[in-house]
């Protein structure tokens, strides 16, 4: 597509700015006063026709399938973003006082979701305050160092799985924890001899992703939980995928002491546009005195802030959190239900296993067991030599975003298909379709391939120097 400064030709536009004489007492000095601007002289149909196209060389979920594993981008009803954008939530300040009518509705909304995130995971009590699932991690591995500290034991490894987001080693090593990675079996789970050997007293906990990140709910998961214990170790959930596993089993219930949750994800909120997002932590009954502060709490009918915590991590975030983001996860429970909550999962598991039974003859499937909301094939043995990331392009040209490729890490040339709750059959089918056609074309045509995208507006780039060397402006 052509930049907008190619169109522009003098005479197109008749509209003309007013002439405007500064106050000769303000004095700007000459070099930053300029006698004419440098605008496009384009009409009003050209530059809106402009900007509607260049709209549509982008991708999202309103165009078509966006299968990226461990990221849930699913369609989120339009009704919450409408909803979250009313005059009356935009317009309402953070250092209004508490005891005001409209803070108290703004607290109120906190307060109940927090008790809604509860009953969804049997967690005692939720703080929204982290500003990103990454930051819920963050808070996680504070209240783990503290509450450790506080017993006066100087614990200092959290063990990680090799199956694990890759936030996990990273958010506990920035809280100066030292990160020990734990192997996956044969069958996708935790190794438990591996875990076995590396349990001693330096560990303070164990971050697990659950179900992992190849789709798989660890079948040892009690026995991980006992062992932890046992040896005085908490256990923390990654429930980054719980649109997976929602309405079916509390993440309490599966033995974590300490979790985090993404409103991005699972709750409405559209993943993927940059920001902003919301990773509430939720906690045992032992560790709800180490949350964030402040606290939201109800006292005679009225919602307050509550500072009064000598345990607390403290503050993590300005104020309180991503209110709009609260909002539309508040809003999203209220419509859907508890019926609703159930039907996430057990569309989302359903679709990915109907897609995964489909492909597991023509695709490499390296774990080949039921999955739950994802599931990983890999390009082993594929035609002509034919890799990952040729047949992510080629799905580009048929109008299709590709999978997450080359992760995790444990899968080499990883595809992992996170199909959603949200997809019909009908699409689902026509993603098969493709799937299936571009192996037939890997071994009739392996050229389409190679040279794919060949359809998208930007053609196949050299990927290292794209990272390396980055055109970050167009070209004038």
């Amino acid at each position: 597509m052509s930049s907008i400064f190619t169109k522009s030709s003098s005479g197109k536009n008749k509209v003309k700015l007013p002439d405007y004489h500064l106050d000769e007492s303000i004095n700007i000095p000459a070099d930053y006063l300029r006698d004419d601007l440098d605008l496009v002289d384009v009409n009003e149909t050209e530059i809106v026709r402009h900007y509607t196209n260049l709209s549509l060389m982008n991708f999202g979920v309103d165009n078509g399938l966006y299968p990226l594993g461990s990221c849930t981008m699913k369609y989120n009803p339009k009704i919450n973003e409408k909803l979250a954008s009313l005059s009356f939530f935009n317009n309402l300040h953070p250092l209004f006082k508490p005891e005001s009518k409209d803070l108290q509705t703004v607290l109120g909304i906190i307060f109940e979701l927090g008790n809604f995130l509860s009953a969804i995971t049997g967690m005692a009590k939720f703080s929204l305050a982290p500003a990103a699932g990454s930051h819920g991690e963050l808070a996680g591995a504070m209240i783990i160092k503290k509450y450790f500290a506080n017993k006066n034991d100087k614990r200092d490894t959290i063990l990680i799985p090799d199956s694990a987001h890759g936030t996990n080693p990273a958010s506990v090593a920035i809280c100066g924890f030292k990160v020990k990675e734990i192997p996956s079996d044969s069958m996708g789970n935790v190794d438990l001899e591996q875990l076995r050997q590396n349990l001693d007293q330096n560990v303070a906990a164990m971050m697990l992703t659950a179900p992992n990140t190849l789709g798989l709910f660890d079948h040892n998961i009690l026995e991980i939980a006992q062992l932890l214990h046992k040896n005085g170790s908490l256990f923390y959930g990654d429930g980054a995928n719980l649109n997976a596993i929602i309405g079916q089993v509390k993440m309490r219930d599966l033995g974590f002491d300490l979790i985090h949750l993404n409103l991005h994800k699972t709750f409405a909120t559209p993943h993927g546009g940059g920001g902003p997002g919301s990773g509430p932590i939720g906690v045992s009954e032992d560790l709800v005195n180490y949350l964030p502060l402040p606290s939201v709490v109800k006292k005679d009918n009225l919602f307050y802030f509550d500072y009064d915590s000598p345990d607390s991590i403290g503050r993590i975030h300005s104020f309180y959190g991503n209110f709009l983001v609260f909002l539309k996860a508040y809003f999203y429970l209220l419509l859907i239900g508890e019926e609703g909550i159930k039907k996430i999962s057990e569309n989302a598991v359903l679709n990915a296993n109907y897609l995964m039974s489909k492909l597991k003859n023509d695709y490499n499937l390296p774990y080949d067991r039921l999955c739950l909301h994802e599931f990983v094939i890999n390009d082993q043995n594929f035609p002509n030599k034919i890799t990952t990331n040729e047949i992510a392009k080629r799905l580009l040209d048929y109008g299709f975003h590709a999978p997450t490729i080359y992760f995790p890490l444990l899968v080499p040339g990883a595809m992992m298909i996170e199909p959603t709750e949200t997809e019909s059959k009908d699409s689902l089918d026509n993603f098969l379709e493709v799937l299936l056609k571009i192996k037939s074309e890997a071994s009739q045509s392996p050229e389409l391939l190679k040279e794919a995208p060949i359809k998208t507006p930007v053609k196949k780039v050299n990927v290292v120097l794209a990272a390396r060397k980055p055109i970050l402006k167009w070209p004038r």
